[in-house]
């Protein structure tokens, strides 16, 4: 049967999805070379610049409402939205730069992002400056996609991994990097570059990219079978589950109606989404692929490793923020001990996959081990902590973080042939950012919940022990007797103080329960890509016609 009957073909009663051959390499791609390289890394530059603007403009969220006098509560709606759109737009970019062809696709999606930071810090009020990041979003969303299809498309199969490690900055190197850049522009150049740190870096990708990547020719006739049904379903559907996961804890959950409105029909409008796109024969992502073991593995995988990366992160800046009051630029150590040593990292386990004798799937294993050891080492947290306890737990990261990002996207883009990187690119990406949503969920209701827990056992202790210690005397009110004659103004601060205490401890012992949860994540993660995913072989020859087994 050849590729082009392949193609058409239903998918096959078989656990594995359809593999599709390697199609004839079109003339308008030039041969690899350093111009390629070029387009590459413009691509690849890109995909980080718009990263930082996203985690920069969160981690700076305090400052940014500071100096544009926004609320909390709006001030979370002004995350949603961003992450809302970009999430969603995620889903459907495949199709759209196989229409209009990535390097016109790409170059318009970078400049689009970088000119609305313009005038964000202009917008007169929150709904002009929301609609106006809901389009930032939009844009930014559509480039990493763009990356992985890059990767594996122009680069040759020989160096295919190191793509791969490529790909993986986005979530390793990028994410850790957000910090340190928010403390520097707030703190040297100004919050107005919160926004613009993207436009001069985006005029230097654009240029690299017009320079290398390849013309590749505009499909319009592709709207003829456009697939209107996926996007007036999937796009609403996945802005709705990512607003819910967003803003269900500040909102109570179920007890809002706004979450249970969001929730039920997002979640009807996805099943109506998935169901089209399994028969549909224009689809932007294929639901067979999911019949793959390794596919199942991989994207499962994916979320909740990359979800675990982004709870390891949060822990040290909340704890550090809330319990020592460090502001960002002495939160940032901590990130560069992670960010930076990327970029050695990364390629060193790119090349170590890229060989056949290396099965990636112990990689992932090992890596998944070394972050249930950092969980383990953060369990041990205490208020008496400071920046340098955390130093040995980001090392452990070093090493984690690429091991298991690398190994899973080797198990679901290698898994694949050439025709079908589309498809996986975009689900894949979509998961990504779902990944984000989900840890972001996750840390609000186990922060919130534990916290309360701890702060009531802590309380109840108190009440049931306090006249047994009573003989002790009080030692913060002694510390602060000679503060005020008045003995009424002394005991409101020593209960203002005592309250403190309770609160620094109750989260002090709800971050160890988030430490403690990711130890038994972690190993499970490790124990399921040991046994559900078949091994995948690195690509050797010029064109891969079949899965490795």
């Amino acid at each position: 049967m050849d590729a082009a009957t392949t193609h058409i073909s239903p998918a096959p009663e078989a656990a594995a999805p359809v593999i599709h051959a390697a199609p004839p390499v079109p003339s308008y791609i030039p041969p690899f070379g350093l111009r390629t390289v070029i387009g590459c890394l413009g691509v690849l530059m890109a995909v980080h610049i718009v990263g930082f603007n996203e985690h920069v403009t969160q981690i700076g969220l305090a400052d940014i409402r500071g100096a544009m006098h926004i609320g909390h509560d709006e001030g979370t709606w002004f995350i949603t939205i961003y992450e809302a759109f970009n999430i969603a737009s995620m889903a459907f970019t495949p199709w759209f730069y196989a229409t209009f062809s990535i390097y016109r696709f790409a170059i318009f999606m970078t400049a689009i992002a970088a000119l609305l930071g313009i005038p964000a810090p202009f917008m007169p009020d929150v709904t002009s400056l929301c609609v106006l990041r809901a389009f930032q979003g939009l844009a930014s969303g559509c480039l990493p996609p763009i990356l992985m299809t890059v990767m594996l498309k122009y680069l040759p199969p020989q160096i295919r991994v190191f793509g791969i490690g490529g790909y993986a900055m986005s979530a390793t190197f990028g994410p850790n990097l957000g910090l340190p850049l928010e403390a520097f522009w707030f703190e040297h150049v100004g919050w107005h570059w919160l926004y613009w740190e993207v436009i001069p870096m985006s005029a230097v990708a654009v240029a690299m990219m017009a320079y290398g990547l390849p013309r590749d020719p505009v499909h319009l006739e592709r709207f003829e079978k456009f697939n209107w049904l996926g996007v007036l379903t999937g796009l609403p559907s996945i802005c709705a589950l990512v607003t819910v996961l967003y803003q269900g804890d500040r909102l109570d959950w179920f007890r809002s109606p706004l979450i249970i409105n969001l929730t039920f029909w997002g979640m009807a409008a996805f099943i109506v989404f998935v169901i089209n796109e399994a028969y549909h024969p224009s689809p932007f992502f294929k639901v067979q692929y999911w019949k793959s073991r390794n596919i199942q593995s991989a994207l499962l995988s994916l979320i909740g490793i990359l979800a675990i990366c982004s709870l390891l992160s949060e822990i040290p800046a909340t704890y550090l923020e809330e319990i020592r009051g460090y502001r960002p630029i002495q939160t940032a150590p901590i990130s560069l001990v992670v960010a930076l040593p990327q970029l050695i990292m990364l390629p060193l386990i790119a090349a170590i996959c890229n060989s056949r004798k290396v099965d990636c799937r112990y990689i992932l294993a090992g890596g998944m081990l070394c972050l249930a050891a950092a969980s383990w080492l953060g369990t041990w947290l205490t208020p008496d902590w400071v920046r340098d306890n955390f130093y040995i737990i980001q090392i452990l990261q070093v090493f984690g973080q690429p091991m298991t990002v690398i190994a899973t996207l080797m198990l679901a883009a290698l898994t694949l042939g050439p025709a079908d990187g589309p498809y996986i690119s975009g689900m894949v990406n979509m998961l990504k950012g779902l990944a984000n949503a989900v840890a972001f969920a996750i840390f609000s209701v186990m922060t919130r919940r534990r916290e309360q827990y701890h702060s009531a056992m802590l309380l109840d202790h108190h009440g049931n022990n306090g006249l047994a210690l009573q003989g002790m005397g009080n030692p913060i009110g002694q510390q602060l007797s000679n503060t005020s004659p008045d003995a009424g103004h002394v005991t409101h601060n020593t209960l203002e103080v005592f309250h403190t205490f309770i609160h620094e401890q109750a989260l002090v012992l709800g971050l160890a329960d988030i430490y403690y949860v990711l130890i038994w994540v972690c190993l499970f993660f490790a124990a399921l890509n040991l046994i559900l995913p078949r091994r995948i072989y690195p690509p050797s020859a010029p064109a891969a016609t079949a899965p490795a087994h």
